[in-house]
């Protein structure tokens, strides 16, 4: 709170060095130049002509840029007066080997790779504490914006019935692949991928539910809340029928759960738009505890459902890169994270796309191999199911029948010592 104030007795930069140069980095790029005491040190990257083409792209100028450290390694530049690293790779098994050596390292990081975050997060949130540094959520990304409203309501003696966000969603887009999805979008090939520079497996990641499960994962895991039983059931809903529907189904309402987590379309089964949607932003939905409460909902005009009792907030919009500088300011001003990873209460599973053969290589997150599928790290521990953040490059080693699950026992994995131990720290946790 008051960040910029403290910002104004701050004497150094706050120096930071990025690990990916892509869409999100280069969005915070274009804010570089309107921002206050924070030093671009270093940018890692494995094509450093596309970097710094992207560095030129978002408004930073030659001078700037030839300021900057470029490099293709973690290794070259750990020893560097480096304050925060921010890891954006988007490559989960990578970026926790990056978030590991960083922390022991003892330096801050913040994870704009929530892949990462929710495949070896409580493993690496409590390495971080654990050697006196900070392992951050990236404000901007929806999970962290859900968890500041989350945070807002329990300070302030609220319980949490539901939080989420909205998207897009229709259960045909689960099996849609990078050959499909500008489509959906209402895009060409060349408008998305050559003029916009659109990479179509992220994007398929957003469309086809993958990227859904894996923030509500994170908001799960950070903010103690439970997971559908049977994955996100994306019902479309729009801001002013939240408090009326993402209530518990006792109370009339379509959730599972008192304190979960759920996603909500912005279309309805026939594709038609509904009205009101929250397709880019975040909610929370609360109770009143008593009659006083619950008479202040009304007498402020605040929205609630029939009853009165429950009440909804919520964002219209995330802003992604452009707002990543909150959560550096936070960690070098405030000593604190902008949302972290606190439990291991869900994982994203792995389900077969199409039918999958023996020898066929997965290709992970918004590929065409598999899609991701909210679940409970207890299911997960005990059916081994294969966690999305690991399938890619993973080696069937039996046939699969589309829509079944991948389980651990169905793949070969060459994974680094560092994700093994960070997953079998976790697998402890459960009881």
């Amino acid at each position: 709170m008051f960040l910029h104030t403290k910002l104004e007795n701050r004497k150094n930069p706050v120096k930071i060095c990025f690990i990916g140069c892509g869409k999100f980095v280069s969005m915070f790029l274009a804010q570089y130049n309107h921002l206050d005491k924070i030093q671009i040190d270093t940018i890692i990257d494995i094509n450093l002509d596309r970097a710094k083409e992207n560095c030129i792209k978002s408004g930073l100028s030659e001078q700037i840029v030839q300021g900057i450290n470029f490099s293709n390694s973690l290794d070259d530049v750990l020893d560097r007066d480096i304050e925060i690293f921010i890891e954006a790779t988007g490559n989960p098994i990578v970026g926790t080997m990056h978030a590991a050596k960083i922390i022991k390292n003892k330096k801050h990081i913040i994870l704009v790779n929530v892949e990462a975050d929710i495949t070896c997060g409580k493993y690496l949130s409590d390495l971080a504490k654990e050697n006196g540094v900070i392992c951050s959520m990236a404000y901007g990304d929806q999970p962290s914006l859900i968890l500041e409203q989350i945070e807002w309501a329990r300070l302030n003696g609220f319980s949490i019935v539901c939080a989420g966000k909205g998207t897009k969603y229709h259960p045909t887009f689960e099996y849609s692949t990078p050959d499909t999805v500008w489509g959906h979008y209402g895009l060409t090939k060349k408008r998305a991928e050559k003029e916009s520079g659109m990479n179509p497996k992220m994007f398929n990641s957003f469309l086809c539910g993958d990227k859904s499960a894996i923030e509500m994962c994170a908001v799960s895991n950070a903010a103690n809340l439970k997971c559908p039983s049977n994955g996100l059931t994306f019902p479309p809903v729009g801001v002013y029928d939240i408090a009326k529907k993402m209530i518990p189904k006792n109370d009339g309402g379509l959730i599972e759960f008192d304190g979960q987590v759920e996603v909500i379309s912005s279309i309805d089964l026939e594709k038609k738009d509904i009205p009101n949607d929250l397709r880019w932003g975040v909610y929370i939905v609360i109770k009143a505890q008593n009659e006083y409460v619950k008479n202040c909902f009304k007498d402020y005009g605040m929205v609630t459902d029939t009853s009165g009792n429950y009440s909804a907030i919520w964002r219209p919009y995330h802003y992604i890169g452009l707002e990543l500088a909150q959560s550096i300011y936070s960690i070098a001003l405030d000593g604190r994270s902008t949302g972290h990873t606190k439990y291991y209460n869900a994982d994203v599973a792995s389900y077969a796309k199409k039918n999958l053969k023996v020898g066929e290589k997965l290709d992970g997150e918004g590929g065409y191999c598999a899609r991701g599928k909210l679940v409970s790290s207890k299911v997960s521990k005990n059916k081994k199911i294969l966690p999305l953040g690991l399938s890619d490059q993973a080696i069937l080693k039996k046939d699969i029948k589309k829509d079944d699950i991948i389980t651990l026992e169905d793949v070969e994995l060459n994974l680094p010592e560092v994700v093994v131990e960070a997953r079998d720290y976790q697998y402890k946790l459960i009881q």
